[in-house]
């Protein structure tokens, strides 16, 4: 017994570790582009499992679906019953709808649309009258999710949860990864990520380029950061390609949800690590928000965020600055 037992654990040692190779993963969704790389002995998971996880997300979620859960919730009087995906995000909306005292809000989709960053096109420029009618519309505290049901105080609110859709399906997706055992991977939609574990086989760190914008013409990328990092979610605000022309200025598609106007400030981007992808897509536009000081100070009080921005100065010079945790992260040549 105690022979076969020795036996069996030298084989069990020389028994030859999997070889980790990657596999890719890409395809449309949401308006925009996904693509998954992961680390398996074996192909585990495929295109056609990620497809079934895509479309229920948009069954619940998408603005652009008709028929979709949150579409039904816009057109009903009084509020439906959300599915665990409306539920999840609707939650965190208002969790960081609180901690940023408002500025993130998942009910400016009436202001989106006025706007003409909407999913149809705007009629054109809000006026002052148009906006304040709107405002009477907007604001989570008109909206309530107790048990289960989901519930808006006045019949005209609207939840638009494009914000943060895009980091939440990164989560679902890294969560089907996980289901399969797969310890190693990126995920990315629209830029948005959450990754873990190592490049492989060589256990490399996983490396992120973050794009840092022309900021004089408010065009393409021009430099780039690159951070490491083994876990958890990274996501970018910035005003250098949505926005349009109003009176001779650009206005961006961050609506200021208390005013209903684009929010106006020194901030051009901000790139945001978080626990999870979800929490750093909802964080990064209230940040974007708050202008570049306020947003330090905030960060200063939640240290599982770390920040990057890039700003610019009064003489227009173009300039950065990130939290402390953020350049530790920093990968240099």
């Amino acid at each position: 017994m105690l022979l076969n037992f020795l036996l069996a654990y030298v084989v069990y040692l020389c028994a030859p570790t999997p070889v980790l190779r990657a596999y890719h993963l890409t395809g449309y969704t949401q308006g925009t582009t996904y693509a998954i790389t992961y680390y398996a002995a074996d192909s585990l998971v495929g295109t056609e499992e990620v497809a079934r996880q895509l479309a229920e997300i948009d069954a619940s979620l998408s603005l652009y679906k008709a028929g979709s859960l949150i579409n039904q919730f816009n057109q009903a009087r009084r509020g439906v019953c959300p599915d665990h995906h409306l539920r999840l995000v609707v939650r965190k909306a208002l969790e960081v709808h609180r901690a940023t005292d408002g500025l993130f809000d998942a009910t400016v989709e009436p202001l989106v649309q006025a706007w003409g960053f909407g999913h149809q096109p705007a009629a054109g420029t809000p006026t002052p009258a148009a906006i304040q009618k709107i405002l009477r519309s907007v604001g989570s505290d008109k909206l309530t999710l107790r048990g289960d049901s989901l519930i808006k105080q006045v019949p005209t609110l609207h939840l638009d949860l494009n914000g943060i859709a895009q980091g939440y399906t990164v989560d679902v997706l890294a969560a089907l990864l996980e289901r399969h055992g797969i310890r190693d991977y990126v995920v990315e939609v629209g830029g948005e990520l959450r990754v873990r574990g190592h490049r492989q086989p060589g256990g490399e760190v996983l490396r992120i380029g973050i794009e840092r914008p022309d900021t004089s013409a408010f065009a393409a990328p021009a430099l780039q950061q690159v951070i490491g990092l083994t876990a958890g979610g990274v996501t970018t605000s910035g005003n250098y390609r949505k926005f349009r022309r109003v009176g001779g200025q650009q206005a961006a598609h961050l609506i200021n949800p208390k005013t209903g106007y684009p929010f106006r400030n020194e901030l051009v981007s901000v790139t945001v690590v978080a626990p999870d992808a979800l929490t750093a897509d909802a964080y990064d536009n209230a940040l974007m928000g708050m202008g570049l000081d306020r947003a330090l100070r905030f960060l200063r009080q939640n240290p599982d965020l770390q920040a990057y921005f890039i700003y610019q100065r009064p003489n227009g010079a173009v300039a950065d600055t990130a939290t402390l945790g953020f350049t530790k992260l920093l990968l240099h040549p």
